[in-house]
């Protein structure tokens, strides 16, 4: 189809250079009022999909992080909280919205790297109905052991665990969830056998532990660290793959004994498939901006989390698929289910 002339044809050629003229600076402008309604997104509130509960770690540090992009673009970043179903409802959700750049995922680890080698039938697929667009935040965790327990070290503990194999019980919150996830690597790695022990939640599964009921528990550092401060569990190491500016003093597993081993939640954010390379750069800076910031990276550091060092989309997407494998592999090899 043509598009329709600026100067009527009906205008009498004495006038028309003039109104040619006077056209050619209309149409001028309407165009660069286009262009500019295209350039300035974002004219109106962002929504931003938390598939996890409001108050949960995912809400809270969501929250830290949104509340300086939304001062990096100018517009309020609106957390909705859509929990359920291990979080894969709410990703469902955004997986269906417009690719406008109006509605963003903020997520995890569990809804891209995990749940889809644990539930057969997801409502989205981790690697085909989104766009990647900025890692913002990694939280290791800490491994825990309960103070009878005659070990002091992550070798201490291999040892313990060779010469009784099947003896030591560790402590999850539940199955499939990123803390049995990560014990199954440890024995995997260590070469050694422990007895999965699930629960419900955290607060029992501590209160055994300090009894000497479970053995040992890898656990977010927030939670646990309290503890080991007052005597009731022992610390041996985190698990990312340096020390926890949080732990200064806790060797990583892999320095104290486990070359190689590391697990972190990360943090990512994602959009609708099919966002325009443009919009995706312009999210991806305002958010990387926003995890340097001095107040953000204190906040998050409250929460247990440390900022991620900035990426490309196309890194973070490459380090998704990177752990989504990893996991894939921890999960098959030890015959994990949601059972």
């Amino acid at each position: 189809m043509m598009a329709r002339p600026c100067v009527p044809p009906s205008v009498p050629s004495s006038r028309r250079k003039a109104v040619q003229a006077l056209a050619a600076v209309a149409c001028g402008l309407a165009l660069l009022g286009t262009a500019q309604g295209q350039d300035a997104w974002p004219v109106r509130p962002i929504r931003v999909i938390v598939p996890f509960p409001a108050s949960g770690a995912t809400d809270l540090v969501a929250r830290v992080i949104a509340q300086r992009v939304s001062q990096e673009l100018g517009q309020q970043l609106i957390i909705d909280n859509k929990p359920g179903a291990g979080g894969t409802i709410g990703t469902g959700e955004a997986a269906k919205a417009v690719a406008d750049g109006y509605t963003l995922l903020f997520t995890t680890s569990s809804t891209h790297a995990i749940s889809p080698h644990l539930i057969p039938r997801l409502a989205y697929k981790a690697d085909k109905d989104f766009t990647p667009i900025a890692h913002t935040a990694d939280a290791a965790s800490v491994l825990l052991v309960t103070p009878s327990l005659s070990v002091k070290s992550v070798q201490e503990l291999i040892a313990y665990a060779k010469a009784n194999p099947g003896q030591l019980n560790y402590a999850t919150s539940g199955n499939g969830t990123i803390v049995h996830l990560n014990t199954a690597a440890f024995a995997a790695q260590a070469g050694i056998q422990l007895t999965h022990v699930p629960y419900k939640g955290t607060a029992q599964s501590i209160t055994d532990l300090a009894a000497g009921q479970v053995q040992l528990l890898f656990d977010s550092i927030p939670t646990g660290m309290p503890h080991v401060a007052s005597g009731r569990l022992r610390a041996l190491a985190v698990t990312g793959d340096k020390r926890s500016m949080l732990a200064p003093n806790l060797p990583t597993v892999a320095e104290s004994g486990l070359p190689g081993y590391s697990s972190v939640t990360w943090f990512g954010v994602y959009g609708p498939a099919g966002m325009k390379p443009e919009l995706v750069g312009r999210i991806n800076q305002a958010f990387n901006r926003a995890i340097q910031n001095p107040e953000v990276i204190a906040s998050l550091a409250k929460q247990g989390v440390e900022p991620a060092k900035p990426q490309t989309p196309a890194e973070f997407a490459a380090m998704v698929k990177a752990d989504s494998a990893r996991w894939a592999k921890v999960i098959k090899d030890n015959h994990i289910t949601l059972e």
